[in-house]
């Protein structure tokens, strides 16, 4: 698959600070380098703490290559009064800073918003926390589990009478990074059309909240909690995993016209003149049920029969993958998503990389993930940052 050329990518010539660790505040970081900026990663003495997160290889963490692509790294003590002079000067030479510490963190430093924005009127700076820039939870930390926690994730995640449990995958985190990266992506626009620089405030409580819309319209529509369902679906079946002889599968009859394929897969045509299933709110109503009846024809033939079955009748359908599975799928390798990049150390290593295209094209790795510090000395040189350069 083509990939586009560096100068062609939209965010091309936009630079980036950020002032970010873990997860949702790279990742934002990160979509925004994928799009072309030039993004400058600014760490502690002790680097982010994504670093130490295995799994290690010859000491490098593999998951901080996974979020940290297509950066260059400055390692900098903001204590010290020389590498914040730097500091300053990189993010008045910028045209975003994207940070993820606790709400006052930055303005204590002499980092904040209010510093730059009447120098710097056009600056864009993006701010990630728990609970957002004010408000009585304000103060507040935050990690992705006590955000699902928070936000209600938890309460419709697992089997019905099962513990409280997460979604497997940080949706808290990550879905917060993408509001961040579509908030600056949208405020450079403007921005570029002549308007100023905002303080865009992303909150990862309400960002959860904002993922959840189907939840939150359940509730304010019925004055009812959603509730846990498995893999099930309050509004639509069968839509679900079904077991079959040797495992499970998913599939998705969200209509009229995909339940009527249903039926004449299973070849239990009495099902589609059952009265409890003659509509998708009655089919999700009755769906233990449905499932009950489907499942004594499912559990007759392997998983690989119906997925070859649901396939010939156009009923969207999927295995049950691991990650092995689905990184191994033929459209992953189609698409070229999985993308070799190089450790500090020269180690060969495969990471996920975007999956978008442009005009058919997708986007390149152009920086593998870097050693810690590993540009400091060139962004230093830029600068020549010496003490007195800039009053305090």
């Amino acid at each position: 698959m083509k990939e586009i050329d560096t100068q062609d990518l939209p965010l091309a010539g936009i630079k980036i600070i950020e002032f970010c660790s873990v997860a949702a505040g790279p990742f934002c970081g990160m979509l925004l380098a994928d799009m072309g900026a030039e993004v400058i990663k600014v760490e502690p003495p002790d680097g982010d703490t994504l670093r130490q997160w295995p799994p290690l290889n010859n000491g490098y963490s593999e998951n901080f290559a996974s979020l940290n692509r297509n950066k260059m790294s400055v390692q900098l003590n903001l204590k010290n009064s020389d590498d914040l002079r730097l500091a300053r000067q990189m993010i008045l030479s910028s045209d975003v800073v994207i940070e993820n510490n606790r709400p006052g963190v930055m303005k204590r430093l002499g980092l904040s918003y209010e510093t730059f924005s009447e120098e710097k009127p056009a600056l864009i700076y993006c701010s990630i926390s728990a609970y957002g820039q004010s408000g009585p939870r304000s103060t507040e930390g935050g990690f992705d589990l006590t955000m699902q926690a928070a936000a209600g994730v938890m309460s419709v995640t697992g089997e019905e009478n099962g513990a409280p449990a997460k979604c497997g995958v940080p949706i808290s985190d990550f879905s917060s990074g993408l509001y961040a990266a579509f908030a600056i992506a949208s405020t450079l626009a403007s921005v570029r059309a002549g308007g100023t620089g905002k303080h865009i405030d992303v909150p990862m409580f309400g960002c959860t909240l904002g993922v959840a819309a189907l939840q939150t319209s359940e509730y304010f529509g019925t004055g009812l909690n959603p509730r846990r369902l498995g893999s099930a679906h309050p509004r639509n079946a069968p839509y679900q995993a079904f077991s079959a002889k040797d495992g499970y599968f998913a599939i998705a009859a969200g209509n009229q016209k995909l339940w009527s394929a249903v039926c004449e897969v299973v070849q239990i045509p009495e099902l589609e003149q059952d009265p409890r299933f003659a509509t998708t709110s009655l089919r999700a109503q009755n769906q233990i049920a449905l499932k009950e009846m489907l499942e004594r024809s499912f559990n007759l033939q392997s998983v690989d029969h119906w997925i070859n079955a649901f396939k010939e009748a156009g009923v969207p359908h999927a295995h049950i993958n691991d990650y092995a599975s689905a990184l191994n799928d033929p459209q992953v390798a189609h698409m070229n998503w999985v993308r070799a990049v190089n450790l500090p150390d020269g180690t060969e290593i495969k990471t996920f990389a975007s999956p978008l295209m442009l005009s058919g094209e997708g986007l390149p790795i152009r920086i593998n993930p870097p050693a810690l510090g590993a540009h400091t000395n060139l962004i230093r040189s830029q600068f020549s940052t010496t003490k007195g350069d800039i009053e305090q």
